[in-house]
Order: structure tokens, then C-alpha cells, then sequence
């Protein structure tokens, strides 16, 4: 058996709603359409919504992340900050710690890989 590609950010259906954990602001809540999972189930990638708000993040996993819509700020224990929108690409590293922020609603593409 081959493998197979996977085409990604297709957002078919309704996508799995939740709602972050450790709320600091507003009511944000989120949308996850997980387009692929490796076969040991540690390697994730599709796109993720939220509504605007803020809450606690405490990164277990690493995480690559491309804004298609929306602004959101990440904000480090040290208070650093850094804002990201449309066309911006970055990487959370395992052990960030501090505040993730959705400044407008935001739309990203995702892709984790969650360390053994």
C-alpha cells in the first residue's frame, strides 16, 4: 500500500467545535477541521477558527502556524508580544508559556507535531 496525499484546509463539514481552556477575555470559542494524522497519531496539520478573546497557553507540542484570516497576538511570560495576520507564518515551540490572544476572528493552518 502507497501513501497518500493529503490535500489540506479544505474546512468540509462543520469542523469540531470547542472552546479553549483557561479563559483570561471575552468568550472565545473554536472551530478544528484536523485534515490528517500520521499513523502513531503525533503529527497533525488542517485549520483551526476562534471567535475574539484571550486565554493561558501552555505548549506541550510544536506547532507551525499560517494566519489565512484574522489577527491574533501571542504574548510570552515576559510579557514579549508579537501580533499576526493574513500571510504571516510562525512556530510555537514545546514550553512556550503565556497568553494567546485573538485580536479579530482568525482562521489558521496548523501543523503539530507532539512529542513521545
Amino acid at each position: 500500500m502507497s501513501a497518500k496525499i493529503v490535500k489540506i484546509g479544505l474546512c468540509q463539514g462543520a469542523g469540531e467545535a470547542g472552546a479553549p481552556s483557561r479563559i483570561l477575555s471575552g468568550q472565545p470559542t473554536t472551530r478544528l477541521w484536523n485534515d490528517y494524522t500520521d499513523a502513531g497519531g503525533r503529527f497533525f496539520s488542517g485549520v483551526w477558527s476562534s471567535t475574539e478573546g484571550s486565554w493561558a497557553v501552555d505548549y506541550s507540542e510544536e506547532e507551525v502556524c499560517v494566519i489565512l484570516e484574522g489577527r491574533v497576538r501571542l504574548t510570552a511570560e515576559d510579557g514579549t508580544a508579537q501580533d499576526f495576520g493574513p500571510g504571516d507564518s510562525f512556530a510555537i515551540p514545546a514550553g512556550f508559556k503565556g497568553t494567546w490572544t485573538t485580536i479579530e476572528p482568525v482562521k489558521k493552518l496548523y501543523v503539530i507535531y507532539e512529542p513521545a
